[in-house]
């Protein structure tokens, strides 16, 4: 799909599909197709290839050519399946123009266009729009962080108010809540890290830039936003690690009271098995199986060594 926009009384306008893109100042691509590849190349932007855009290298992922700064970072979003992901968004910014190509759905991507004069320093040349998207783009990761944090506190009130209380279902559904938490503030991190490099690299090459002076201030705001940001990320870190401890905990916890539960049983029924094997002994010297009494007897025997162990365990405080 192609996403088109050109200026219009300070916003952005949505170019009709078919209607061309030379005048367009941002050209958004969200898996192009082949004659869509062709329109963007007959402008002089070479669009690279999804494997080159996952190479992990530094120098693969940012770089100049044929005069324009190729940057890729990794975003969350959603996947074609609508399930939650994080792949690289290339922007490649030129002179006259905004290129970007994805593979998947950042909402920020969605959501920009509508706000475009309201961002950061606006949508009035390609470097401002640049700078307003990823600041769009700061805005939304920092909304998931502040998600993770509320669902966090929402799973340790679970695990903390209800204690050893919390049946196995509650505490499964809790790990498994904090662990979708964790990927997705990983996500986000590698995010941050990867916006914090194109913004550093967007800032270096300002001097050549015909507006960069006065976008340094912006500049320099993003990178404060990103660096706390990042702080945020790794205080949240920090939460996944000590709910995951604290609900493995409470697990072990509930485990070890059905392990106890278990052998307090087999040891009050130990004594009467004891009882009951001593007088299921076939010897023929043994006075006790010709009384009239000694069925009743050995019952009593059995049930009040059951008793006596029991009791036993509640003055001890075993139980």
């Amino acid at each position: 799909m192609q996403f088109a926009y050109r200026h219009n009384a300070g916003k952005l306008e949505r170019i009709d599909p078919g209607a061309g893109i030379a005048e367009a100042v941002w050209v958004d691509l969200y898996r192009p197709l082949a004659a869509q590849v062709a329109e963007v190349a007959a402008l002089g932007v070479i669009l690279p290839t999804l494997a080159e855009m996952e190479e992990i290298e530094l120098s693969a992922r940012l770089y100049r050519e044929d005069g324009l700064d190729f940057m890729t970072v990794m975003l969350p979003g959603m996947s074609d399946t609508k399930a939650p992901t994080s792949g690289p968004v290339t922007f490649i910014l030129g002179p006259d123009r905004l290129v970007t190509l994805r593979y998947h759905a950042p909402r920020p991507f969605e959501t920009y266009p509508e706000r475009a004069n309201k961002v950061g320093p606006g949508c009035g040349d390609p470097d401002r729009l640049f700078l307003s998207l990823v600041e769009e783009i700061v805005g939304r990761l920092a909304d998931l962080l502040e998600g993770a944090g509320r669902a966090l506190d929402e799973t340790a009130r679970q695990i903390y108010s209800e204690g050893e209380a919390a049946s196995a279902e509650v505490l499964r559904a809790a790990l498994a809540g904090v662990g979708r938490e964790g990927e997705q503030i990983a996500r986000v991190r590698l995010a941050l890290l990867t916006v914090e490099r194109a913004i550093g690299y967007f800032g270096q090459a300002q001097s050549e830039r015909a507006k960069g002076e006065g976008l340094r201030s912006t500049v320099k705001a993003l990178m404060r936003d990103i660096q706390a940001l990042e702080v945020h990320a790794d205080f949240l870190s920090s939460r996944v690690a000590l709910a995951t401890d604290a609900t493995l905990g409470m697990i072990n916890l509930n485990q070890n009271q059905t392990i106890k539960i278990v052998s307090v049983v087999a040891v009050v029924f130990l004594p009467p098995t004891v009882i009951a094997s001593a007088y299921g002994m076939n010897f023929e010297a043994m006075p006790e199986l010709q009384w009239a009494y000694g069925y009743p007897m050995a019952i009593g025997l059995m049930i009040a060594s059951a008793v006596g162990t029991y009791l036993f365990f509640r003055w001890r405080k075993w139980l």
